[in-house]
């Protein structure tokens, strides 16, 4: 008798614990399953969603321009997954991408930097960051990783926002996108939790002498155009970076993007690398899960 009170009271702490684990996540699934549905409701129809969405597009830009989405995963093209002229300049940048001299260089770093291949012994890993480590009690986006086994190995960190490091990212995306792998982001603990929910709270805060959240421009502004660009969703952010942006002619890491996009607010930006970036970047990873890895990519 004594056994099995004893079998049954360690299944039920078994029971309790597995379900704890499964309910970290919980919320953030709320939060991405609302944004799935919002984005795919917005763009289904941009014509027929004028008066609620779109009230400053004409007519003849929505009929001919704006491109109805409609399978969730076509967001990992940003804009161009709505916009009908920039889809067609992005697919013929695309013939020769400008990135691909930096995937080369990435691929030499991975095989000829101390200590890097054995951190990273599959290459095919961007969408499994970041990952929450509960051990140092912080957010380990891709750069952490890749900075904090250089370090390990007695070499000097890399500078976050471009260069070595951004090359380096973009061989892992590269490799990502090839074995056709998914963002995978993971919330394991209640300390996890709580990182993702600080990271969500600061990227619907206002900010900056223009009072704007990053939400202003990528989930309730999507779609809007500012001058002759169209504004980019929220799901599908973090599928493609490193990305090459034409304004920057060259390759650059989140971090760097995060950074740009605070200026715009008109705010002084965070330091690229922080914890605050990092949490804001769980947020944003979380919120593309299930989507497919498609960088290193293009963006104006």
């Amino acid at each position: 008798m004594t056994i099995k009170i004893v079998k049954a009271s360690v299944l039920a702490l078994f029971a309790v614990s597995v379900l704890s684990a499964g309910a970290y996540n919980a919320q953030a699934e709320k939060d991405r399953k609302a944004l799935v549905d919002y984005m795919m409701k917005k763009f289904e129809n941009p014509l027929k969603n004028r008066a609620a969405h779109f009230p400053y597009s004409t007519d003849e830009e929505l009929k001919n321009n704006m491109t109805p989405v409609t399978k969730v995963e076509d967001f990992r093209l940003g804009s161009y997954a709505f916009n009908k002229e920039g889809m067609a300049q992005y697919e013929e940048i695309k013939e020769m991408p400008p990135y691909e001299d930096a995937i080369d260089a990435g691929e030499e770093l991975y095989n000829n930097t101390k200590g890097i291949k054995k951190c990273f012994p599959d290459p095919a890993i961007a969408g499994e960051y970041p990952k929450f480590d509960d051990k140092k009690n912080r957010v380990v986006t891709l750069t952490r990783a890749i900075n904090d086994c250089l370090v390990a190995n007695g070499e000097k960190p890399w500078k976050v926002t471009k260069g070595k490091l951004a090359d380096l990212e973009a061989y892992f995306a590269a490799k990502s996108t090839e074995a056709g792998k998914k963002v995978d982001i993971k919330i394991p603990s209640k300390a996890a939790a709580e990182a993702y929910e600080r990271g969500k709270k600061e990227y619907y805060a206002q900010r900056g002498y223009l009072k704007l959240s990053c939400a202003n421009c990528h989930v309730q502004g999507a779609g809007k155009r500012v001058r002759r660009e169209y504004l980019s969703p929220l799901l599908g952010h973090m599928t493609h970076f490193p990305v090459y942006r034409l304004k920057w002619q060259g390759l650059g890491t989140i971090e760097r993007r995060i950074k740009g996009c605070e200026k715009n607010q008109g705010e002084t930006p965070h330091k690229p690398g922080s914890d605050w970036t990092a949490e804001m970047v769980y947020f944003m990873s979380y919120m593309s899960n299930g989507l497919p890895v498609d960088g290193p990519d293009i963006r104006k």
